[in-house]
Parts: C-alpha cells; structure tokens; sequence
C-alpha cells in the first residue's frame, strides 16, 4: 500500500515566498538582482584567480573552488524559484524534486567541508610559514576539493535513499520555495522518525567535525598572531582570517539552525527567510567579503581590470 500511494504522487506543488502579485513581483526582481551579482562576482573571483599567477596558492585555489560551489549552490535553487514567480501553479516533477534536494544537500555539505579545509590551509601558512608550500602541495589540495565534494556526495546519497523511499499520500503541497527535506519529511503519511534521526545524525557529525577543525585552527592561529612582534605583521596574518571566519559564522549560524533542531521547533515560515539567507544571499556575499577585505584580490582585482582596459 505505502509503494502504491508513493508511486501516485508524480509531481509537488511549491508555494513559494508569497502569494501576493505585487510582493511576487518585488522578490522577482531581487531575487533576479542577487543571483546575477552572485554569478559574475563568484566568476570574477575565478577569472582573477586562474588569470593572476599571484593567486596561484593554496589559499587562492580553494577560494576559487569554493567560488565554483557557490555557483552550483545557488543555481540549484534560483532559476527554479524565479521561474515559479512567473507561473500560476508552480510544479516540480518528483524526480525533479529528488533532484533538487539531492544536489541542495551535495553543494551545502561540500561548502562546510571546504570552509573546515580553509580553516586549515590558514593554520598551515601563519603557525608553519616555512613549511607551507611543503605541506599545502598541489596534489594535497586537489585531494582536500576532492574529498569535500565526496563527503557532500556521501551524505546525500544517504539521506535522499531513505527520503525517496517515503510514501506521500497526505499532500504533494510542498510549503517552501525548494525542495528541501524538512518539508518533505512533513508530507509523508508515514514516520519519518528514521529520516529524523538520520538528518539530525549526519548533520551533527559534518557540523560537529568542521566546526572542531575551524576552531582548533584558529585556536592555534590566534597564538601564533600574538607571538608577532610588529603591529604590522599581526595585522596582516589577522586580516587573511577575517574573510573566512565571516563567511563561516554566516553559513554554520543558519545551517545550525536549520538543521540541529527538534522537528518539533520547525516553523516551515521562518525556515523560509533563513534558508532565503544560506542558498541565495551568502552565495553573492562570499565574493564581496574575500575581495573587498583581501588587499591581494582587490590588487589583482585593479591589475585585471588595467589589462582589459589596455587591450580595449
């Protein structure tokens, strides 16, 4: 019965940020505002890096890849979103649906992972400067990217083979502008008390080991900066640090919660806001925030821009 009744729902119907005609219409053009920014400034950051051999360190290599993440991320869950703005029922296919939330789950996990190997490619370059280009070798830091995006790829597999074995027989009214897994737990007719357990589980796990290995870094990072003698020196190690931990207090406050609560606290409305923040917005601040505080990409950043006027 439970196979029969979840094979019958083939498609959901989002509701979206609103229902109002002229509030959809403003968060159309906001939200087509924040994904363009999002898309040049995170291939700005790219061209720059690849095109300024500067830029090509570790630092710089994962920086451009999490550019490269920050892209997918957004573009799994904007499109889709703007063009439900534009239709009258806004329906996504079941598998469409899987899809989505699979690979939402792929490129949010794999930004936590990334962020924790930064965390540590700093740690490596201000407590063993000497042993830095040693140790961050280039095949090292492909096999960090590597691992990252395979963790995002582990825990999604995981969670979405026991989600799109969930019968839904109650609604296919999914209240949310994505697919995204506590709202799809909430239209199964079944118990998701297995799917809950392994959501709160894995997502406990990746936080609880990215955050530890954040923050052991920069425990460490913090003593080496204060055995600097010159004002000037601690203010540079410092000021290579203050890019990432404001990305990662911006990514690891909404996911935490998000994720790490009792469903019974779930409030699918404001969950709606929050996850507007972390798959929309952060993606288009990231840029800003490791150009605009980072005097080396802002001058690569100024000598891209003298080339491209030269040859114009």
């Amino acid at each position: 019965m439970a196979e029969q009744n979840h094979t019958s729902v083939a498609e959901f119907v989002l509701e979206g940020l609103s229902d109002q005609a002229e509030m959809k219409a403003a968060l159309f053009v906001l939200l087509l505002l924040i994904y363009t920014v999002t898309l040049l400034g995170n291939v700005g950051i790219i061209v720059v890096i690849r095109g300024d051999p500067r830029l090509h360190t570790s630092m710089y290599f994962f920086l451009g890849s999490l550019s490269i993440v920050d892209i997918c991320f957004s573009s799994v869950i904007a499109p889709r979103t703007l063009v439900n703005f534009l239709l009258e029922r806004k329906t996504i296919s079941f598998m469409g649906c899987m899809g989505q939330a699979f690979f939402y789950i792929v490129f949010v996990t794999t930004e936590c992972f990334l962020l924790a190997v930064m965390a540590y490619d700093r740690y490596v370059a201000i407590c063993n400067p000497l042993l830095y280009s040693s140790v961050m070798t280039r095949r090292l830091c492909m096999w960090l990217v590597v691992g990252s995006y395979l963790g995002g790829v582990l825990n999604s597999i995981i969670q979405m083979t026991f989600i799109i074995r969930l019968p839904f027989c109650s609604s296919n009214v999914i209240n949310h502008f994505f697919c995204d897994v506590p709202p799809l737990l909430a239209l199964s007719c079944a118990s998701t008390y297995i799917n809950e357990m392994i959501l709160f589980s894995l997502a406990g796990i990746i936080e609880l080991s990215t955050i530890s290995t954040i923050l052991v870094s920069y425990i460490f990072i913090s003593f080496a900066i204060l055995r600097i003698r010159s004002t000037e020196g601690r203010q540079k190690a410092f000021s290579t640090c203050v890019s990432h931990l404001t990305a990662v207090t911006m990514l690891y406050g909404t996911t935490i919660f998000m994720y790490l609560r009792p469903s019974s606290s779930y409030s699918l409305n404001t969950d709606k806001v929050v996850s507007v923040f972390y798959t929309v917005v952060i993606p288009m601040l990231n840029p800003l925030i490791y150009s605009l505080r980072n005097k080396e990409v802002k001058d690569a950043l100024r000598r891209t821009a003298e080339r491209i006027t030269v040859r114009l």
